[in-house]
């Protein structure tokens, strides 16, 4: 099993202000899968995929991530983890505004030893003829191509998507979706993928409900609809 989550808890604050986001949370995700992760807001979906990524420390149990386990890892070896195995893809971006588009792409290619090709993700994600310039020269789908660019290059084996076409109309959210899907054919990226978005469940392989910190569904789609034929975006 490539990712598996085994009875995982989180909570914040203390006294009154104490909340249980994760109430022993199990999923299970082979290599080379698309899944979405659905649910209502507070019910624990980003906090899910913030334990798997490292950016949060789960308060118990087991997240082995191709049979590494990482909760529990501090430092050097949390940071290694991170660039090892991960591509982040956010809702709102978080691109350097002072660097160009290549440059942007080029901070996390110098993270790891075996980049994908930059000509070959920029031709891929239509970013060629933006290569040189600044977020704030870009459109909304524009700087999200180029934060997908930036997670991929690093060749990741797992691609974590925060709510990735939360702040995209709709024909601009299909393109995404259609890009996510070619690259999960071309590269055999395993995608965990957080949405609102109750059409792109229909997209992937993989379909896990939370509700209140646990998992009220757990299933794999018996047919796929193409990300092109999605409707409701």
């Amino acid at each position: 099993m490539f990712v598996d989550v085994s009875n995982v808890k989180k909570s914040y604050g203390e006294g009154g202000s104490f909340i249980e986001v994760l109430k022993g949370v199990s999923v299970k995700v082979e290599q080379g899968e698309m899944c979405v992760i659905q649910g209502t807001s507070g019910s624990g979906k980003s906090t899910l995929l913030n334990c798997i990524g490292g950016l949060d420390e789960a308060d118990s149990g087991s997240i082995s991530i191709a049979g590494k386990e990482i909760v529990g890892l501090k430092g050097e070896k949390l940071s290694d983890y991170r660039r090892d195995n991960l591509g982040f893809i956010f809702q709102f971006y978080n691109l350097v505004p002072n660097l160009t588009v290549r440059e942007n792409i080029q901070v996390c290619e110098y993270l790891t030893d075996n980049p994908l090709s930059m000509k070959e993700l920029l031709d891929v994600l239509g970013l060629k003829e933006h290569a040189n310039k600044f977020p704030s020269q870009l459109s909304g789908g524009q700087q999200q191509r180029c934060a997908i660019a930036r997670a991929l290059i690093k060749n990741p084996k797992l691609l974590l998507c925060d709510e990735p076409t939360g702040a995209l109309d709709s024909k601009t959210s299909r393109d995404i979706l259609v890009l996510l899907e070619k690259i999960n054919a071309a590269y055999g990226t395993t995608m965990m993928i957080v949405t609102h978005n109750n059409s792109i469940k229909n997209m992937v392989d993989h379909v896990i409900y939370l509700k209140d910190g646990e998992i009220s569904k757990d299933y794999y789609n018996e047919s796929k609809i193409p990300a092109d034929q999605l409707e409701d975006l």
